[in-house]
């Protein structure tokens, strides 16, 4: 689900009308017809139709988890007023409550012109919030549990470009950083360095496998071991590569 209009997602909520007991009486009646009908019957379509519903009200269930306006005011406070930090606390408040994956975006990054004057916003943003979410996460004892990763999919030029809506900076895929905070990982320290102008990795270089790798060992996964199956065959997640960088593990 994605949250960029509304804080809360779009028809979660039981139509007007239908009660509570109802809505209840009718998804039993719903999943004892489906029980009925997956008896003697092997088959991935119909055990992903029910995994489906039951999805479904899950989420309905989970409504409150988006309603941001019971929070504490100093909290409103700390994460401040802008979108991208209401839905860093909806993640909070997702975690706390135990939603294994949470994805939040910030857009426009893609910064080939008014790069300065575009991060400049950007940023200041982010170090507000970043730092204000990885602060609650460790008050409420979450972040030694929850591993926070910050990054995008690859990194910018160290060298401006001028254009005719003003500099930009262009794709960069040789040097890049990624921040990662809690779930096992040591902290206030930096893993790698770049050559002196930023173009190229230099000291200790993470492909990105690597990076895959070591938070799947972090998971508790073991990358070389686990697979998905693609066009008949089976495939790593972090292809045939990837080594778990242990210098930045607790």
């Amino acid at each position: 689900m994605f949250l960029s209009d509304n804080m809360v997602p779009l028809n979660i909520k039981r139509p007007k009308g239908l009660s509570d007991t109802d809505h209840r009486e009718r998804g039993e009646l719903r999943s004892l017809l489906a029980k009925r009908f997956s008896q003697g019957r092997k088959s991935q379509v119909v055990g992903s139709h029910n995994s489906a519903y039951e999805r479904v009200r899950g989420i309905m269930s989970s409504e409150t988890l988006f309603d941001i306006s019971k929070e504490p005011k100093k909290i409103l406070h700390q994460y401040g007023p802008t979108q991208f930090s209401k839905q860093c606390l909806i993640a909070r408040r997702r975690v706390e409550a135990g939603v294994p994956y949470v994805k939040v975006a910030r857009a426009w990054w893609d910064s080939h012109g008014q790069n300065f004057e575009t991060h400049l916003e950007l940023v200041t943003e982010l170090d507000h919030v970043m730092s204000t979410l990885l602060d609650d996460l460790k008050e409420r004892g979450l972040l030694d549990d929850t591993m926070v990763i910050w990054g995008g999919e690859f990194g910018r030029t160290p060298y401006a470009q001028n254009n005719k809506s003003g500099a930009g900076r262009d794709h960069h895929n040789t040097a890049f950083s990624m921040l990662l905070a809690g779930g096992g990982v040591k902290g206030g320290f930096t893993y790698g360095s770049s050559d002196e102008f930023g173009m190229r990795a230099q000291e200790k270089p993470m492909h990105v496998h690597d990076f895959h790798a070591t938070i799947l060992h972090l998971m508790g996964l073991d990358h070389e071991r686990l697979t998905y199956r693609w066009s008949g065959r089976d495939f790593r997640l972090t292809d045939i590569h990837g080594n778990v960088a242990h210098d930045i593990i607790a």
